[in-house]
């Protein structure tokens, strides 16, 4: 089966009387237009989106397939990241903080509050944003909520 568009939500769509099965989509994934796939219970799936999937993603809970019986949506694992948070007295580092993770083309995302940010954890990305004054980090693993993207540069180009 090959998966085209995203139809609608887990939460907007009704799912009564079908089987759901969940799709695996990393962050890194999200932005992708081609993939094959295994669902939870070992279903093959192709996906093939057209382009508005490289600006929207799929996100958690984006219902791919609905026919007869059957409904597949996307699941987001969790995954590492470093949550980041801005000293209210140094509101200007938040403005570093989102150069220096956006000269690194990684995705950015708005924390819990307004001067926090998530981005994806890796060691050099760790290691520079502890250098910046004023700003705090934590590493945990949780997965990424695309509703709260600033940039998702998760495609890779080349200058």
């Amino acid at each position: 089966m090959i998966c085209e568009k995203i139809l609608g939500t887990v939460d907007t769509l009704d799912l009564k009387g079908k089987k759901l099965e969940y799709v695996d989509i990393e962050w890194h994934e999200a932005f992708k237009k081609i993939h094959r796939k295994k669902t939870e219970t070992g279903r093959e799936i192709g996906i093939r989106m057209d382009d508005s999937i490289l600006t929207e993603g799929l996100k958690e809970g984006d219902v791919i397939w609905l026919e007869d019986d059957l409904a597949i949506a996307v699941h987001s694992p969790r995954g590492p990241v470093v949550l980041i948070s801005v000293r209210e007295d140094r509101p200007p580092a938040a403005s570093r903080v989102c150069y220096e993770i956006g000269n690194r083309h990684a995705p950015l995302f708005f924390g819990s509050t307004p001067l926090s940010f998530v981005t994806p954890d890796n060691e050099p990305m760790y290691q520079m944003l502890a250098k910046l004054h004023g700003v705090s980090l934590e590493r945990k693993i949780m997965p990424l909520d695309f509703g709260k993207k600033i940039s998702a540069s998760v495609h890779h180009h080349h200058h």
